[in-house]
Protein backbone atom coordinates (compact mmCIF):
# COMPACT_ATOMS: atom_id res chain seq x y z
CA UNK A 1 0.00 0.00 0.00
CA UNK A 2 1.04 3.64 0.22
CA UNK A 3 2.89 5.42 2.18
CA UNK A 4 1.76 7.16 5.93
CA UNK A 5 4.00 9.85 7.83
CA UNK A 6 3.30 8.57 11.15
CA UNK A 7 3.30 12.41 11.98
CA UNK A 8 0.11 12.29 9.57
CA UNK A 9 -1.77 9.28 10.96
CA UNK A 10 -1.15 10.75 14.19
CA UNK A 11 -2.52 14.01 13.27
CA UNK A 12 -5.86 11.83 11.92
CA UNK A 13 -6.06 10.09 14.79
CA UNK A 14 -6.78 12.83 16.92
CA UNK A 15 -8.83 14.68 14.77
CA UNK A 16 -11.22 11.04 14.71
CA UNK A 17 -11.38 11.42 18.48
CA UNK A 18 -12.95 15.37 17.83
CA UNK A 19 -9.64 17.17 18.88
CA UNK A 20 -7.48 19.67 17.41
CA UNK A 21 -4.01 18.76 16.68
CA UNK A 22 -0.93 20.81 18.62
CA UNK A 23 -4.12 22.40 20.26
CA UNK A 24 -5.59 19.86 22.49
CA UNK A 25 -2.90 17.44 22.39
CA UNK A 26 0.56 18.17 21.90
CA UNK A 27 2.51 15.81 19.36
CA UNK A 28 6.01 15.01 20.19
CA UNK A 29 8.97 14.26 18.18
CA UNK A 30 11.17 12.32 20.13
CA UNK A 31 13.17 10.24 17.36
CA UNK A 32 14.04 6.32 17.33
CA UNK A 33 13.99 4.29 20.11
CA UNK A 34 16.80 1.17 20.14
CA UNK A 35 15.21 -1.28 17.62
CA UNK A 36 12.76 1.23 16.02
CA UNK A 37 13.76 1.64 11.91
CA UNK A 38 12.11 4.33 9.38
CA UNK A 39 10.84 1.50 7.33
CA UNK A 40 10.38 -2.15 6.78
CA UNK A 41 11.76 -4.04 3.97
CA UNK A 42 9.06 -7.03 2.58
CA UNK A 43 12.18 -8.19 0.54
CA UNK A 44 15.66 -7.98 0.75
CA UNK A 45 17.89 -7.13 -2.56
CA UNK A 46 19.45 -10.73 -2.48
CA UNK A 47 16.03 -12.38 -3.32
CA UNK A 48 15.04 -11.94 -6.49
CA UNK A 49 11.56 -11.28 -8.02
CA UNK A 50 9.58 -12.48 -11.36
CA UNK A 51 6.79 -10.33 -13.16
CA UNK A 52 3.73 -11.87 -13.63
CA UNK A 53 0.87 -10.64 -15.77
CA UNK A 54 0.04 -7.28 -13.90
CA UNK A 55 2.64 -4.62 -14.16
CA UNK A 56 2.82 -3.55 -10.06
CA UNK A 57 2.48 -6.95 -9.23
CA UNK A 58 5.77 -9.52 -8.49
CA UNK A 59 6.49 -13.19 -6.97
CA UNK A 60 9.24 -13.09 -4.84
CA UNK A 61 11.95 -16.36 -5.63
CA UNK A 62 13.13 -17.05 -1.74
CA UNK A 63 16.13 -19.08 -0.71
CA UNK A 64 14.99 -22.88 -0.50
CA UNK A 65 15.94 -24.11 3.27
CA UNK A 66 16.81 -27.90 4.16
CA UNK A 67 13.43 -29.03 6.53
CA UNK A 68 15.70 -31.15 8.99
CA UNK A 69 18.27 -28.36 8.83
CA UNK A 70 15.33 -25.76 9.55
CA UNK A 71 13.46 -27.81 12.40
CA UNK A 72 17.03 -28.03 14.34
CA UNK A 73 16.96 -24.31 14.19
CA UNK A 74 14.03 -23.85 15.49
CA UNK A 75 14.28 -26.41 18.43
CA UNK A 76 17.68 -24.56 18.98
CA UNK A 77 15.97 -20.85 18.95
CA UNK A 78 13.40 -22.28 21.42
CA UNK A 79 15.98 -23.75 23.66
CA UNK A 80 18.19 -20.63 23.62
CA UNK A 81 14.29 -18.16 24.32
CA UNK A 82 13.79 -20.61 27.09
CA UNK A 83 17.03 -19.96 28.58
CA UNK A 84 16.42 -16.07 28.05
CA UNK A 85 20.14 -16.57 26.37
CA UNK A 86 19.53 -13.47 24.25
CA UNK A 87 23.03 -12.79 22.38
CA UNK A 88 22.79 -16.56 21.05
CA UNK A 89 19.34 -16.34 19.98
CA UNK A 90 19.98 -12.91 18.34
CA UNK A 91 23.21 -14.53 16.83
CA UNK A 92 21.20 -17.47 15.63
CA UNK A 93 18.18 -15.24 13.90
CA UNK A 94 20.84 -13.10 12.14
CA UNK A 95 22.59 -16.89 10.47
CA UNK A 96 19.00 -18.06 9.63
CA UNK A 97 18.14 -14.90 7.88
CA UNK A 98 21.51 -13.52 7.21
CA UNK A 99 19.87 -10.52 5.25
CA UNK A 100 18.43 -9.44 8.37
CA UNK A 101 20.56 -5.96 9.73
CA UNK A 102 19.57 -4.92 13.24
CA UNK A 103 19.20 -0.83 12.72
CA UNK A 104 19.33 1.47 15.81
CA UNK A 105 19.86 -1.68 18.29
CA UNK A 106 21.75 -2.76 20.66
CA UNK A 107 22.07 -6.15 18.69
CA UNK A 108 23.88 -4.40 15.95
CA UNK A 109 27.45 -5.79 17.45
CA UNK A 110 26.19 -9.57 15.91
CA UNK A 111 25.51 -8.26 11.95
CA UNK A 112 29.22 -9.74 11.17
CA UNK A 113 29.29 -12.26 13.27
CA UNK A 114 28.04 -15.71 12.63
CA UNK A 115 27.80 -18.54 15.14
CA UNK A 116 28.98 -21.98 14.93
Amino acid sequence: GKSVKIADLAKRMIELAGYEPGEEIKIEYTGLRPGEKLYEEVLSNTENTIPTTHDRIRIAKVREYDYAEACAATEQLEQFARMVNVPDTVCLMKKIVPEFKSKNSEFEQFDKVQPA
